[in-house]
């Protein structure tokens, strides 16, 4: 392999170009950062947890890297440790049960998890109405939990999967209500429009998986800067850059199964949250001038030819995400 070659390796994902110029142009394009999930062994960065998946233990891993993670890696938060001892401890506080309550430390209780079940409206039952909401707070506890009452006639209860029955929604809580009750503890007595990024005063973060249809729904509308989508999470999004369900994510990232029955709101809300404080915890360097979640570019035209004779460790240093990186919340 020639010097040139190594020369004009990407510090981060190990891409590698004939000429240094087009290695400033991936940098331009690939917004790297101490943000993204990287592997523990060779140190290259991924922008998916999926990646890092299968770069670890796809079909076709890194075989060193494999090698070692198949020792003294951990299949849950994909982290690898000192020793198998390490690991085998570890796993014991990485991988949760359904009724086992996330360790609270470091927590600072600003954030809310919101999911709804919903029932079929119109004439084939196809409209998403919503029926029941809940809303629980980081320790787990239901803070606002009912039955809401459909502004529209309900077709289809889908009972094999709500649960509900057109008795409990007979006296539901008017969703008018329901909206005015879930505002309330969302802004805690702060007016939403005094609310700007990183200064939320004493409103709350919302957490949840596809919060867009919950809150279209509910008819409610919150800052997106407020929101925590475990839906919309680049680390936590396929290859494809398409979603995971939950139902997936919290199998492969908390070591539980869910929706193995009539769902419950309460599970999908404590689902999204472990989720949302797991990725809050991820021990990033405490970079504070990436992952502001904008599209940066430090890389100008006028910098061209100083660019080019920067190593690619430099060009890493430049570079910054362009999502929000959840450990900026601490």
């Amino acid at each position: 392999m020639s010097p040139m070659i190594i020369r004009n390796k990407c510090a981060a994902c190990f891409r590698q170009y004939n000429r240094m110029e087009h290695l400033v142009e991936h940098m331009k394009v690939s917004y790297h950062s101490v943000h993204e999930p990287k592997c523990g062994v060779c140190g290259k960065h991924c922008r998916f947890f999926e990646s890092l998946r299968e770069h670890l233990i796809g079909p076709l891993p890194k075989v060193e890297c494999a090698r070692v993670f198949s020792v003294r890696g951990c299949s849950i938060c994909l982290n690898i440790f000192d020793s198998n001892a390490t690991v085998r401890y570890h796993r014991s506080a990485c991988q949760y049960s359904r009724a086992a309550p996330m360790p609270r430390g470091g927590i600072t209780g600003r954030a809310v998890a919101l999911a709804c079940k919903m029932v079929g409206g119109g004439s084939d039952g196809s409209m998403d109405l919503c029926a029941r909401v809940c809303l629980i707070g980081e320790d787990e506890h239901i803070i606002f939990q009912t039955y809401v009452k459909p502004t529209l006639p309900v077709t289809n209860y889908r009972y094999e999967v709500t649960g509900i029955r057109p008795e409990y929604l007979r006296d539901a809580m008017p969703l008018k209500v329901a909206q005015r009750r879930i505002q309330e503890i969302l802004c805690n007595g702060e007016p939403l429009w005094k609310l700007r990024p990183r200064s939320y005063g004493r409103a709350k973060i919302l957490v949840g998986h596809g919060l867009d249809h919950d809150l279209e729904r509910l008819g409610l509308e919150y800052p997106a800067f407020m929101i925590r989508d475990t839906a919309k999470y680049p680390p936590l999004m396929k290859t494809s850059k398409l979603s995971n369900s939950l139902k997936y994510l919290t199998q492969a990232y908390l070591g539980y199964d869910i929706h193995t029955g009539i769902q419950d709101p309460y599970e999908d809300c404590v689902a999204a949250m472990r989720l949302y404080i797991r990725m809050r915890s991820q021990a990033h360097p405490r970079d504070y001038n990436s992952g502001s979640g904008e599209a940066q570019n430090n890389y100008p035209a006028w910098r061209q030819r100083e660019l080019e004779r920067m190593s690619p460790e430099e060009l890493l240093a430049l570079s910054a995400s362009d999502y929000y990186c959840w450990c900026l919340d601490y």
